[in-house]
């Protein structure tokens, strides 16, 4: 009964929330989901039960979905607590959910000079490759071209260039985003185990 109430009262915090920060008024929000001003009030407040007919209009005007007005506020799903996984020359930490940012992954990458970067280890695949560097010097290795990005830096490019990105004069640390398909490049082996290839 703790949990129904719990999770009550989250819904009816998320709708005043999401209604005042679209800067709506009561009869604003009531007008664009057909319900009264007063109905809308008494579920905002708890004077009135939260029937699922009212919800789907109501999640649909605020832009939302149901799934998320009344998705759980489960601790577990706030901090992420990633284990590092080792290949030769390169540490990588995942840092999103499978279901976090649909169709992409957000990797933490800290990377050695031990890592293999000759002309043998470029990759291509479809897509666009986005990374930052946090610490030490990234050796961005693009088609004929070797690019220097320094801490602070970010770089962006198409992936269907020939890449790899290495350390140089010692380790870097680089946050990057992968698309699917740069993902299963360069996160994913043929065995289908994840080791980075970047």
């Amino acid at each position: 009964m703790t949990q129904e109430v719990t999770m009550d009262a989250m819904i009816r915090q998320r709708i005043r929330g999401l209604r005042l920060a679209r800067g709506w008024s009561l009869d604003a929000l009531a007008a664009r989901c057909f319900l009264s001003p007063s109905t809308l009030s008494r579920i905002e407040t708890g004077h009135r039960r939260i029937a699922l007919d009212q919800l789907v209009p109501i999640a649909r005007a605020l832009g939302t979905t149901l799934d998320q007005l009344v998705e759980s506020a489960d601790d577990e799903d706030v901090v992420i607590r990633p284990q590092p996984e080792h290949t030769p020359g390169v540490t990588t930490w995942l840092l999103s959910r499978d279901r976090a940012l649909p169709g992409v992954t957000v990797a933490k990458m800290r990377i050695t000079p031990e890592r293999p970067t000759g002309a043998d280890q470029l990759g291509v695949h479809p897509g666009r490759d986005w990374f930052t560097v946090l610490s030490g010097t990234a050796r961005l290795h693009l088609g004929e071209r070797t690019l220097l990005v320094q801490a602070g830096e970010a770089a962006e490019f198409s992936t269907m260039v020939p890449h790899a990105i290495g350390a140089h004069e010692g380790p870097v640390e680089i946050l990057t985003i992968f698309d699917r398909d740069g993902e299963r490049a360069h996160l994913h082996g043929p065995d289908d185990a994840r080791h980075p290839q970047r």
